[in-house]
């Protein structure tokens, strides 16, 4: 089996000259339909929740199980 030395796609340079009013309205087109960004911030914004629950709940529990440890300790 051999491969093949050139890509299937060729590749063009592309400069800011070559964009044409069109492709440019067409990048912001695409740009503004695609989701990908606000799914992503989503669940950056749900995981900062749970993080900060987690963290609330940790430190509520810290305070009181260090309590139970020094009461514990006391009787000893």
């Amino acid at each position: 089996m051999s491969r093949k030395s050139e890509s299937s796609h060729p590749t063009q340079d592309f400069t800011p000259q070559d964009a044409t009013p069109l492709d440019i309205t067409a990048l912001s087109r695409r740009a503004a339909d695609d989701e990908n960004g606000g799914t992503a911030i989503k669940y950056a914004l749900i995981a900062a929740g749970i993080g900060a629950a987690v963290a609330a709940t940790v430190f509520s529990l810290g305070t009181t199980t260090a309590g139970l440890y020094q009461s514990v300790a006391n009787l000893f």
